[in-house]
C-alpha cells in the first residue's frame, strides 16, 4: 500500500469522482496496477486526514511541456508515446481531470508550487473511482441459499 498526499483543494474533487489521477515526481516507489492507494489531505501535519482509500488502475509516464502547450503519456515499460495531448479543448479536459479548473489553472498551480519550468517529467496515476474500490459485490440471491 502507498499513500498520497494532496492539498486541501483537491479534497472534494477526489471525495466527488472528478479527480481520478495525480502527477507525482519520480520517487523509489509508486502505487502499481492493482494495488491499494491511500489518498491524505496534508500528511505530515497536525491536520492530516485521510480522504480514502481506493485502487491503483494505471501508472504511466508523463511529460507536460507548459511553453509548447502538449501533454506526453506513454508507458512506463516501453516509452514510447501512447498519447499527446493538444489543443485548448483536450487540455482544459486533462486539467480538470486532474481536479483543477482548466489548462491555465494547472499552469499557475506547476509555477507556483515548480518555479518558472517549461516542462515536467514525472509520473501519471490513475485509479478508479472511490465508490467502485469500496462498492460490497452483489451477491447473486440465488447462490446464496
Amino acid at each position: 500500500m502507498v499513500a498520497y498526499s494532496f492539498r486541501k483543494r483537491f479534497v472534494e474533487p477526489i471525495r466527488t469522482g472528478s479527480k481520478r489521477q495525480t502527477i507525482r515526481a519520480d520517487r523509489k516507489r509508486h502505487a502499481r496496477p492493482g494495488e491499494l492507494m491511500q489518498l491524505y489531505c496534508g500528511m505530515r501535519t497536525r491536520g492530516c486526514f485521510l480522504i480514502d482509500e481506493t485502487i491503483c488502475d494505471r501508472v504511466q509516464s508523463v511529460r507536460l511541456s507548459f511553453d509548447g502547450n502538449v501533454v506526453a503519456i506513454s508507458s512506463l515499460r516501453f516509452g514510447s508515446p501512447m498519447q499527446e495531448i493538444t489543443g485548448a479543448k483536450a487540455l482544459d479536459l486533462f486539467a480538470t481531470q486532474d481536479g483543477f479548473g482548466d489548462w491555465n489553472d494547472m499552469r499557475a498551480f506547476w509555477r507556483e508550487e515548480h518555479g518558472d519550468i517549461s516542462e515536467w517529467r514525472a509520473v501519471l496515476l490513475t485509479w478508479n473511482p472511490l465508490s467502485q474500490a469500496h462498492a460490497p459485490q452483489a451477491v447473486d440471491a440465488d447462490r446464496s441459499r
